[in-house]
């Protein structure tokens, strides 16, 4: 929120206090606690003045510095709390001439004991700072908020605080921290993470789960300012320097997620929302994309498969689906995996809201009233994930759809959580309107883990959700604008430290034409998960035209052929906290032309999508410097440049980029298969030196050196076979044997190692 009126003047009301000058400070093992009063202290009187600004250094990490700015110490703290990884602080103090310096790492803050300050540096200059009128405690009609304001520097660009839809760069937007259910249409958003990270070498997370109001060059042009209600504030400072090691260390701190089964990478068919469907439609749906040749792993029932006016009592509604479990066998019998839509909420006439009220499940307002009203549902209660005994009592329920045959949940809603109710566990209400949907997700997963590998396709999260996959971008309209918006939703998502991100196919309102249809299908194929899914249509592609048929064949079939690279990106979101879908910047920091690049990604390290957003298959898009590949058609196309290209509806831009191993599957029927049997490696500009590409459980490292290629393959198969395209010709080979084919040079080998000499 905004506090002040331009340049010279408060906001109507408004009162504030600002850390005037150093008093004191207290050195602890690896930390510094500041002492700073609102006003010069010139006699001994001004001491008696308050307020006192309590400001905490110290270092949970390697570089990382956490700061924690406090008024009054009294305040009840009620929880939640983010899990924060980290011990005791292991930074160093020293002493300047002109201040004292907490080191974290090659990260440093600097208190002056001149003129009042904190400075954050690297590597010899300074990345942000807060000075004169920065940090402070601000009053507005009675309530207390804790302001702090960090220092953007020119060109510095911020991105991130969650699923955001407008523009990816955050500069001049006023963001507020608080899940809503609002569409893809606006500033509000279901997942809202108060983390952000700059081009300039560092992010900062700030640890509150309640509302956190940033104006990120908004109040005032050359700062990011965060403020939150109550009587302290702490942040945390994550250097980098370059993007992606922001997110990872910002991920270390907060969570990284569990690597989703094999089978959720294929592609998810859904009812849709309001349709009429029974067991018949559903088999219809299957047997149609059996006889079409069209891949699928997973069938999604939607809302309706419960009785109406009973969301949710996890019973199957009998008038359309008298036999259930006998219908589960026979829809994994047909080697698919099968997905639920649940929510946290509990209709009036449901047999659970009597249960929940008998067992004190259900959230209640201060009188001990049970909290309902009838949005949504008549009557509908939320579920108090607070109470271990209701989260057990939830559980149960979800643990007989899973014996029933039921693989996974849609885990939909928990945003409109309400702040005028008790929590059964005391948490201050404020607090836990973000948090609630963490807690949710999280009973859910941990059901789906105890039975093996887990996956849940969520759509409110905050900080931490993101151990928590996968999440997908919400109720978004039938137009090119939604698809576009959806898009920017989910790079700044992956820049708030998601891993694994989805979308519904052809948009979630109203019906998209047969172009846009197939234009989506080519972008949701190539994200890291794939849904058809609408809202009061199907989305089965023969009732969009034939062509729609052949688009979804060609990118489900060619996803599945990814999968031993995809395989590979997702274990990096997994290990190092990067997403499997990244902004431009992300990768390319320090290419200028990448800073406000919004319409194209990357997808892992070595594939650059452009989705197609017209009819006519006009795209523009920014290839970075060096010689690059067309997947589909193998042109050759230079960088750096934009270029303008029409593509056919079977098309999309997917560039290779240079000095690329990409592996590429024998399979295109499903996304679960032995990566590593009968691969293709496919070389890219490769240059001299060592690129290394894991398939699966297999490690192939190719070494090029003049015209020696050597490949080598840790645990391989006992007799492997691998093709090479890419290479012209090869003259000789030690280790193995080589055959050229159409396609390139095709290596068989008993060993773990083989020379090829290359010709050309």
């Amino acid at each position: 929120m905004k506090f002040s009126d331009g340049y010279w003047l408060l906001k109507s009301g408004v009162e504030a206090v600002y850390p005037a000058e150093v008093h004191d400070i207290t050195e602890g093992p690896g930390s510094l606690v500041v002492h700073a009063p609102v006003q010069h202290i010139r006699h001994r009187g001004d001491l008696l003045k308050g307020p006192l600004v309590t400001v905490g250094l110290d270092a949970p990490m390697a570089d990382v510095i956490r700061v924690t700015i406090a008024h009054f110490h009294g305040e009840m703290d009620n929880g939640p709390h983010f899990e924060i990884a980290g011990g005791e602080s292991g930074g160093t103090v020293s002493h300047e001439d002109s201040g004292v310096v907490l080191t974290s790492g090659d990260l440093s803050v600097r208190v002056s004991q001149d003129e009042w300050g904190l400075d954050f540096a690297a590597a010899g200059a300074v990345l942000t700072s807060t000075g004169v009128k920065g940090m402070g405690f601000m009053t507005l009609d009675g309530r207390h908020y804790v302001r702090e304001q960090l220092n953007l520097g020119v060109g510095d660009t911020v991105y991130g605080l969650g699923e955001r839809f407008g523009p990816m760069v955050r500069n001049g937007q006023e963001v507020d921290i608080w899940n809503a259910d609002a569409g893809t249409t606006s500033e509000q958003a279901y997942k809202n993470v108060p983390f952000y990270l700059t081009n300039a070498g560092y992010g900062v997370f700030v640890n509150h789960p309640g509302r956190v109001s940033f104006e990120v060059a908004s109040e005032v042009t050359s700062r990011v300012q965060f403020s939150v209600e109550g009587q302290s504030l702490e942040y945390f400072v994550i250097y980098g320097p370059t993007p992606k090691d922001i997110l990872r260390r910002y991920t270390a701190l907060t969570g990284r997620p569990v690597l989703p089964p094999a089978w959720s990478f294929g592609l998810w068919l859904s009812t849709s929302f309001t349709t009429s469907y029974d067991e018949k439609t559903v088999t219809d749906f299957i047997d149609g994309m059996a006889d079409r040749d069209l891949p699928l792993s997973v069938f999604h029932f939607d809302c309706f498969w419960m009785r109406d006016l009973h969301w949710c009592d996890f019973e199957w509604d009998p008038r359309t689906f008298p036999d259930p479990v006998g219908m589960l066998a026979r829809l994994k019998a047909r080697g698919l995996r099968i997905s639920v839509w649940i929510n946290p909420y509990v209709a009036q006439r449901s047999a659970l809201f009597a249960e929940g009220v008998a067992g004190g499940y259900l959230l209640r307002k201060p009188n001990g009233d049970v909290w309902q009203w009838d949005r949504w549902q008549p009557g509908m209660a939320l579920v108090d994930f607070t109470n271990p005994a209701a989260r057990a009592w939830y559980a149960a329920k979800l643990e007989v759809l899973l014996d029933q045959g039921v693989d996974c949940f849609k885990t939909d809603f928990g945003e409109r959580i309400p702040t005028d109710v008790v929590y059964h566990d005391g948490s201050d209400p404020q607090r836990m309107h973000n948090y609630y949907a963490y807690l949710y997700n999280r009973t859910v997963f941990d059901v789906l883990r105890g039975r093996g590998q887990a996956v849940v396709f969520a759509r409110s999260a905050t900080t931490g959700s993101q151990q928590l996959p996968v999440h997908w971008g919400g109720d978004c309209e039938s137009t090119y604008e939604a698809m576009a918006e959806s898009l920017r939703g989910g790079l700044s998502l992956g820049m708030s430290g998601f891993g694994f991100w989805s979308h519904d196919i052809g948009g979630f309102e109203g019906t998209p034409s047969p172009a846009l249809f197939k234009r989506w299908i080519a972008f949701g194929l190539l994200s890291s998960h794939s849904r058809l899914h609408g809202s009061d249509s199907y989305r089965v592609p023969w009732l969009f035209d034939e062509e729609s048929v052949d688009v979804l064949r060609r990118f489900s079939k060619l996803k599945a052929r990814l999968m031993p690279y995809l395989d590979q990106v997702a274990r990096q979101a997994v290990a190092q906290g990067v997403p499997m879908m990244r902004a431009m910047v992300l990768e390319f920091p320090d290419d200028p032309a990448c800073t406000h690049l919004e319409r194209q990604y990357m997808l892992g390290d070595s594939l650059l999508v452009a989705p197609v957003f017209s009819d006519d298959g006009d795209v523009s898009y920014y290839v970075p410097e060096g010689e690059w590949t067309d997947l589909l058609t193998g042109q050759a196309v230079s960088g750096p440049r934009w270029v303008r290209d029409r593509r056919g509806f079977l098309e999309m831009p997917i560039l290779v980029r240079p000095n690329t191993v990409l592996p590429v599957g024998a399979v295109d029927s499903r996304p679960d298969y032995a990566y590593a049997e009968d691969v293709t490696l496919r070389l890219y500009s490769l240059r001299e030196g060592t690129q290394v590409t894991a398939v699966g459980d297999t490690v192939f490292a190719t070494h090029r050196r003049g015209d020696d290629l050597r490949i080598e393959a840790t645990r391989p198969p006992s007799s492997w076979q691998v093709r090479l395209e890419g290479l012209r010709d090869v003259d000789a080979v030690a280790g193995g044997r080589a055959e050229l084919d159409q396609d390139g040079v095709v290596v068989r080998a008993t060993g773990a190692e083989v020379t090829l000499r290359i010709v050309g």
